[in-house]
């Protein structure tokens, strides 16, 4: 029972974390994460978080959105997949499918695919990443 309270401690932990991309940052590579990820600057590669994703007016991701939720100020080319609510502001540009359970579009946003809505939600699965490796490659041969 201790082992349950000190995993639950840590994912709330997690999920209170940020990573931030800020302008005139660009990133090669897929982000995994479970707390909140702002952008600014540009990402080439997929964003995945347990918790939200906020982009501003500079931001640009070529590649697919995975969230709970998102905010888009800026440009997508790529899946946006959101299991609760994404907000699509006045400056964003989608040009890729969404797929989200709520909807929230201000005048002047653009988007060029389909829209799924009202979804059942499911879960966001992060991996360990490099942790997992570094543990297959510690074990004895």
């Amino acid at each position: 029972m201790f082992n349950n309270k000190e995993a639950r401690k840590e994912q709330v932990e997690l999920s209170n974390s940020s990573t931030q991309i800020m302008k005139g940052t660009t990133v090669e590579g897929n982000i995994e994460t479970f707390g909140n990820v702002r952008v600014e600057g540009k990402i080439i590669g997929n964003i995945k978080s347990k918790s939200k994703i906020a982009m501003g007016d500079s931001s640009y991701v070529e590649g697919n959105i995975i969230s709970q939720n998102a905010e888009i100020a800026g440009e997508v080319k790529g899946t946006v997949d959101v299991t609760e609510i994404l907000t699509l502001k006045a400056t964003a540009v989608i040009k890729g499918d969404i797929v989200t359970g709520k909807l929230v579009v201000e005048a002047g946003a653009v988007w060029n695919g389909t829209i799924k809505m009202g979804t059942s939600p499911k879960e966001i699965k992060i991996s360990n990443g490099v942790h997992e490796q570094f543990q297959e490659q510690a074990e004895p041969v």
